[in-house]
């Protein structure tokens, strides 16, 4: 079962560059101000300092798992789908008692010139990851296989990272601090308001530096309405 709808194409260059230089946490800030869900709770890098330090930016090829029935089935062979500008977004529920990422996925992926994986569950072989520097958020590192306790439901349709919403295209931005999903929707009017949120923060930092005082500063660039929403 695969989506219809063609997602988005990759990001432009000048566009990644941008994002990149924005960390989730003021990611996180623009999308609250403009009241939308997409800092994905409970995940973690693998390793500190993935994607060169500044962590990931990529679409969405999402991937959805099922617990295995009776008629059993694969975890499937989707990566050979996916390429440059792509980030791998597995939904499995959240399950931390087996894996649906490992090695040969890892060596696969980083030949293909994938951005990097986000689980919402666990992977192993975390030693394998770290050594080629793929980059990978999970709930864990694990041992235990999914084979034949998983099955691939479908690729390329909406699932969820926690109680946040993935659609096919959808931009993931993953750093030290976490994942969010910026909606390919509205990317351009967060990306706007993060870079504005950003400046605004850089101001407060120059002036506190020159020797204002942290509430002076902060009141002078209504840093504490920064991330409210505005109708």
């Amino acid at each position: 079962m695969t989506d219809p709808a063609t997602p988005p194409g990759p990001l432009s260059p000048d566009t990644a560059r941008r994002l990149l230089a924005l960390s989730t946490s003021t990611l996180s800030d623009a999308l609250d101000r403009l009241g939308l869900r997409g800092a994905v709770e409970g995940l973690v890098p693998m390793s500190a300092g993935q994607g060169g330090g500044r962590g990931i930016v990529g679409r969405a090829f999402t991937v959805a798992y099922l617990p295995a029935g009776a008629q059993g089935g694969t975890v499937g062979d989707f990566i050979d789908d996916l390429g440059p500008g792509d980030v791998v977004v597995i939904d499995n529920r959240g399950r931390t008692d087996c894996t649906v990422w490992g090695n040969i996925m890892t060596e696969v992926a980083k030949a293909r010139g994938i951005e990097g994986t986000i689980i919402d569950g666990v992977n192993r072989d975390l030693h394998e990851s770290r050594e080629i520097g793929y980059a990978i958020w999970s709930r864990r590192g694990h041992m235990r296989t999914g084979k034949d306790r998983v099955v691939l439901q479908a690729v390329q349709v909406p699932v969820a990272l926690g109680r946040v919403r993935v659609d096919p295209g959808d931009i993931l931005r993953a750093d030290d601090n976490g994942v969010v999903v910026l909606p390919a929707a509205r990317a351009d009017e967060i990306l706007a308001t993060a870079e504005a949120i950003e400046a605004r923060e850089d101001e407060i930092l120059a002036i506190v530096r020159d020797g204002v005082p942290l509430g002076e500063a902060r009141a002078r660039h209504g840093y504490h309405a920064l991330q409210t929403r505005r109708d």
